[in-house]
């Protein structure tokens, strides 16, 4: 039997009790919108320490419906960071808004917040010609494009990382901008002892199967904003209010409903939620101590202000290995392994679009070139860890 069946990329945590709790939702009449989605609600709302939780049914959903609720219309700019999953930004997109990219800090991979100040302060200036023009996107600048203004930033807790929120919340303070947090890798993150979720005016947390928690496909939007999350449970649900009757929808909204048997799912895993966290802080701290003396191998970096929740355990290949040819040796012996990210500025359709190109984002592109996902989970062995850790320094020497 292969390596690769043994170590799979990710895995979720699945118990008993996850099943016998979609099989009891198939066994009655409540498929869509019910019960069990109102607890998994209360549960999360609970847990992250906020007033309103609103399920969907993904991370991406999420994120488009705080874009929404925040105002942010077409020509409108949102600052966000290239080094993410491609959805942190195709949601500004969805609206016909602008995706305004900051490189990224060399440690975290999150946004680096003296950019953002940078950024902010150019793209709220009214001499909006000469001083904002080195943040737009290349293909818009000197443009005729109908550039209105800048309306939000879009942190991204990169990996389980919050990125640094106080300078961030600060510059949005005094330029009366919205925050919307990408938490779909964070559930469980700390900021200062502050949970992500809770920094800024919305925040999303998705749950991919990959993720720390799961519900197969699936998301939920925190808020303390209670016209917000009004504004979410009526967009998430065709545009349908409380008060409408049946077939009656009050403004354009979307099918991105969480069903029943995915929040029973996420009911289930958010009550082992600290369980689960703990199991992935075990596995990550087996490979930080089998892997800090490698010398050609960086282990991820924690922020002393930050407590990490282990989404996934990516490394920075040193020079002069190369993490192409190790990711190929890997897959040789059956040790999956990935690429994290590829920026989001040089994928084709940012390319085509908005006219970036390699140089634009130097820190975020180094980055994209050395970060190496090795496999990962909350089910995981100590073995395991073992195998992979042996054929990553075997490759490294090869």
């Amino acid at each position: 039997m292969s390596v690769r069946r043994h170590i799979p990329m990710s895995s979720p945590d699945l118990t008993n009790a996850e099943i016998a709790a979609v099989v009891q939702v198939l066994q009655t009449p409540f498929l869509s919108i019910g019960p069990q989605i109102t607890a998994f609600e209360q549960a999360a709302a609970a847990y992250v320490g906020v007033r309103h939780a609103v399920g969907v049914n993904s991370g991406t959903s999420g994120l488009h419906l705080c874009v929404i609720a925040a105002g942010i219309k077409e020509g409108d700019l949102v600052i966000t960071s290239p080094f993410s999953f491609i959805a942190s930004a195709n949601c500004i997109l969805y609206e016909r808004a602008i995706p305004v990219f900051v490189d990224v800090d060399p440690y975290t991979g999150n946004m680096d917040p003296a950019l953002v100040a940078e950024a902010v302060e150019a793209l709220t200036n009214d001499q909006r010609p000469t001083t904002s023009n080195r943040w737009l996107p290349p293909a818009i600048r000197n443009s005729q494009f109908a550039i209105r203004k800048l309306k939000a930033i879009l942190p991204v807790h990169a990996f389980g990382q919050p990125a640094d929120m106080d300078p961030i919340l600060a510059v949005a303070h005094q330029h009366h901008l919205a925050i919307i947090e990408d938490a779909c890798e964070a559930i469980g993150a700390e900021y200062k002892g502050r949970k992500a979720g809770t920094l800024g005016h919305a925040a999303v947390f998705a749950f991919y199967p990959n993720k720390q928690m799961t519900t197969g496909e699936g998301g939920m939007i925190v808020t303390d904003n209670e016209e917000w999350a009004k504004l979410f449970r009526s967009l998430r649900n065709q545009g349908r209010d409380t008060f409408d009757a049946w077939l009656n929808h009050t403004r354009l909204g979307y099918n991105y409903r969480l069903d029943e048997m995915s929040a029973a799912l996420g009911l289930v895993q958010m009550q082992r939620i600290e369980e689960l966290l703990a199991k992935r802080e075990q596995v990550a701290r087996w490979y930080n101590q089998r892997l800090a003396d490698v010398e050609s191998v960086e282990p991820p970096y924690i922020a002393p202000t930050t407590c990490m929740s282990w989404f996934v355990y990516v490394i920075r290949v040193k020079q002069p290995a190369n993490r192409d040819e190790i990711m190929r040796r890997l897959a040789e012996v059956g040790i999956p392994s990935r690429p994290y990210f590829t920026p989001i500025h040089l994928q084709p359709f940012y390319r085509e679009r908005f006219g970036y190109q390699r140089g634009d984002f130097p820190i975020t592109e180094y980055l994209g070139d050395v970060c190496l996902a090795l496999p990962f989970s909350g089910v995981m062995t100590e073995t395991q860890v073992d195998q992979v850790c042996v054929a990553l320094q075997r490759a490294l020497w090869y």
